[in-house]
């Protein structure tokens, strides 16, 4: 059974697409098959994949709005498998708009393959549009990642309202597996104060061990590798290692 994940925050700059490429690497270390989808008309899962988005022919915008089979748009990179994004998803939005069950597209889109993989992450925009809501449509779960600063945590209670909006309407096995948090200053008091918020406010678990700020993180899409394979032996690959150790158990 294929446990689909959606990885979701409408504030932009969070590590998102960080967090799906390095849990992907993770869990594909730990033998699992993966598969990212991006669903980010900027395409910055692809890029960070070595995946040229500008000289795609096919990407998920074509499955969504072509019915394209998705196994024709599906690409092997490294370990991964991959459903690559263009900035044609951001036409996909206003497509979908005019469309019955429209909520449902990604995961009609993804049924004849899920079976394929053990674990599916969804890279969702930094919105909560249409496309987000296709994510969330389409996951099991969804996991927030989280900048531990005033700011990042605002958007955590309209996030969700949206998930409680999707269980009402069109996914109602939808789970919330926690928070990650990301780009983690463990010297500041500011940190642990916002993560005590998230679990107090919102009655959120943050999975453990937070993910501790590094300039190899950053480096690392620059090479078109995770984390994992630019700097092994880092404090942030480490934590993500653990991370996906424990998602895995979780799944089971």
């Amino acid at each position: 059974m294929s446990h689909v994940i959606a990885v979701a925050n409408q504030k932009g700059g969070v590590a998102k697409t960080t967090t799906v490429h390095s849990l992907g690497a993770a869990l594909a270390e730990r033998g699992r098959q993966v598969l990212v989808v991006d669903l980010d008309p900027q395409a910055c899962l692809t890029y960070s994949l070595g995946v040229a988005a500008d000289g795609l022919q096919r990407s998920l915008h074509d499955v969504l709005v072509r019915q394209v089979p998705v196994q024709d748009v599906l690409l092997k990179v490294g370990d991964l498998h991959l459903l690559p994004a263009t900035i044609d998803l951001a036409g996909t939005e206003i497509h979908l708009l005019s469309k019955t069950g429209r909520e449902y597209a990604l995961a009609r889109a993804l049924a004849p393959i899920a079976g394929d993989y053990d674990v599916v992450l969804i890279d969702c925009p930094p919105s909560l549009g249409i496309l987000t809501i296709d994510g969330l449509t389409a996951a099991s779960q969804v996991l927030i990642p989280l900048q531990c600063e005033t700011l990042s945590i605002r958007g955590v209670g309209q996030l969700l309202e949206t998930v409680a909006d999707v269980r009402s309407f069109t996914n109602a096995g939808l789970g919330v597996m926690g928070v990650v948090a990301t780009m983690f200053d463990g010297r500041t008091r500011l940190g642990q104060q916002i993560l005590a918020s998230v679990r107090d406010d919102y009655g959120l678990e943050v999975l453990q061990p937070p993910v501790p700020k590094s300039v190899r993180v950053a480096e690392a899409p620059g090479a078109s590798r995770s984390v994992l394979e630019h700097a092994p032996r880092s404090p942030a690959a480490e934590a993500y290692r653990e991370l996906a150790a424990a998602i895995e158990a979780r799944l089971r």
